[in-house]
């Protein structure tokens, strides 16, 4: 079955999924495969490894630890055409939509597509829009592009319609690694309203309740980072699902 097609199932059967972001550039291989596990058994429904930068050699490494020792599906979240892997199951075919750099729109994934075909991995064309987080994160510095604004969620709704119609599968709504604020309530319920293709929500979101009102305000997929690598606590990976399934 397609990772897309998982994807799908998790979605309708509980409601929403929960996704744990793991960035190799944060830890070792053996403290990555470690968080995978973890995740794999306090009730999280797949992977996305990537970051914004790259500072180590073992990208390869993590996914191929991970996929010998974890249940769950891998998705790469790439930063980079050099955030690739064969090993994983899927990747995150990012296209930059809320800002106007043509590079990172179309022109690094015209460098990604060859290499993506070769590896046989799944691609999962998904519109990656930026949202203002009360901070300069590393997506909005590196990409030079402007985050749509927070309090404009007709801005946002418009972006995520053309993203549907030029044939996206997945909208995801970004505030950004260590993002002061997270995405509002406000910008996902009304992208969620204007659109019928998935919405994943990451950036910013600290605390089970958080994450719980994101669902709530209709997102499909909540994706966490930061907080559970800090953390590392299987009590806090537990919460987060519960919350994001509605238990």
């Amino acid at each position: 079955m397609k990772v897309y097609q998982q994807l799908m199932q998790i979605k309708e059967k509980r409601g929403a999924g929960y996704l744990v972001l793991i960035d190799p550039d944060k830890q070792s291989t053996v403290e990555a495969v470690e968080l995978a596990c973890a995740c794999a058994e306090e009730g999280a429904d797949g992977l996305l490894i990537g970051g914004s930068l790259m500072f180590t050699h073992i990208f390869d490494e993590v996914i191929r630890g991970i996929k010998a020792a974890c249940p769950l599906p891998v998705l790469i979240f790439p930063g980079s055409t050099r955030q690739l892997s064969p090993h994983a199951d899927a990747i995150l075919y990012l296209s930059l939509i809320s800002g106007r750099n043509a590079y990172y729109i179309i022109g690094d994934q015209v460098l990604a597509a060859p290499i993506i075909k070769s590896m046989n991995l799944e691609a999962i064309s998904t519109a990656y829009m930026l949202i203002e987080s009360g901070n300069i994160t590393s997506a909005q510095f590196l990409s030079d592009t402007k985050p749509i604004p927070r309090e404009k969620p007709d801005i946002a709704m418009a972006h995520a319609l053309a993203a549907e119609y030029l044939g996206m599968r997945m909208v995801y709504l970004e505030a950004g690694s260590g993002a002061k604020l997270s995405v509002p309530e406000q910008v996902i319920a009304g992208v969620a309203r204007y659109i019928s293709i998935p919405i994943i929500v990451g950036g910013g979101i600290r605390t089970p309740e958080e994450a719980h009102a994101k669902v709530a305000a209709g997102a499909s997929f909540i994706v966490t980072g930061n907080v559970i690598e800090k953390n590392r606590d299987r009590a806090l990976i537990r919460a987060f699902a519960e919350a994001i399934h509605g238990k």
